[in-house]
């Protein structure tokens, strides 16, 4: 295994670990999950706290989200390469917010940081990966496939909570994006 590839294991074993534990899981226990000696982590990581800037680096990558749109078939009909979109960003969120909410982040200077360069890079290559699903129905489209693409992703991160009401379903979200708030009877 290389070094690299060692680097990605840990990271992927310990995101869990820090979601679950927060800031006090400890390299023993993340050695553990990932069937090495604690010595391994040492000579990937300096420290515990690398260690944890290394895993909210990876949180807040987009590459996994941008894989996931990539793999949409754009073949489909646009209602459902939208729900399945919806469901690829959301669970990218729900892992960003779940790291970073585990260990008490305020959005500070971490790598990758969520406020800054990095978090608009990130949502200008997932913008792109979300307009590239658009594009097929580029003509049907009122409005640019890269705006489509911007005020789909401002309603699928700004999704109202209420108490009375539950969260949209992917597929009800993407009726009220693409077919308003009228119901078909409603003039």
């Amino acid at each position: 295994m290389s070094p690299e590839q060692r680097r990605e294991m840990i990271i992927r074993t310990a995101i869990p670990l820090i979601t679950e534990y927060g800031s006090a899981v400890t390299t023993a226990k993340i050695a553990r999950a990932a069937g090495i000696g604690e010595g391994t982590i040492f000579r990937v990581f300096a420290d515990k706290d690398e260690l944890l800037k290394a895993c909210i680096a990876e949180a807040l990558s987009p590459e996994h989200a941008i894989r996931e749109l990539g793999a949409i078939d754009v073949s489909q009909p646009l209602p459902d390469r939208l729900a399945e979109a919806a469901e690829a960003l959301q669970a990218h969120m729900d892992r960003l917010g779940a790291i970073i909410g585990s260990l008490g982040h305020g959005g500070g200077k971490h790598p990758g940081t969520v406020r800054g360069a990095g978090r608009d890079e990130s949502t200008t290559r997932i913008r792109a990966a979300l307009t590239e699903l658009l594009e097929p129905d580029k003509a049907a489209l009122r409005r640019p496939p890269e705006q489509i693409a911007a005020l789909f992703i401002g309603l699928l991160f700004t999704q109202p909570r209420t108490e009375d009401e539950p969260d949209l379903t992917s597929q009800e979200l993407v009726e009220v994006f693409l077919h308003g708030a009228l119901s078909g009877g409603a003039k």
